[in-house]
């Protein structure tokens, strides 16, 4: 089994890990540089660096076998920390399911539903 756990940006890196656990995210560890934040078994490294050109490019797709059930952790983020308002799942034009968020540092989440037509490996 090989895994990817990519590093992002944290513009304010305490606000970024409370956002990541208001989603689901689980931290399994923290010290003052960085954070390993994990959702059953998809995770990352938010790293107490931020970088505007590089927090604004980046974008990562995680998928959830019930897209509904976990959009309502999205109720009231944008009030909570500050960010846009997500967008509600849709279907796009691929054939995937998708809603899109952005994280307090301007990361883009596609949040996308593991069993749509398009599936985990995207359109044919």
């Amino acid at each position: 089994m090989a895994t990817i756990r990519p590093f992002l940006p944290s513009k304010d890196f305490a606000r970024s890990q409370a956002f990541y656990e208001a989603i689901g995210f689980t931290r399994v560890y923290a010290d003052e540089t960085v954070a390993i934040l994990d959702y059953e078994g998809a995770g990352f490294l938010l790293q107490n660096y931020y970088q505007e050109d590089w927090a604004g490019n980046s974008m990562h797709q995680l998928f959830v076998d019930d897209l509904d059930a976990w959009w309502r952790r999205t109720d009231g983020l944008a009030e909570r920390f500050g960010i846009r308002e997500p967008m509600a799942p849709e279907v796009k034009p691929w054939g995937m399911r998708v809603g899109m968020l952005v994280d307090p540092a301007g990361v883009l989440w596609h949040v996308c539903e593991a069993e749509s037509p398009a599936g985990r490996d995207g359109p044919r």
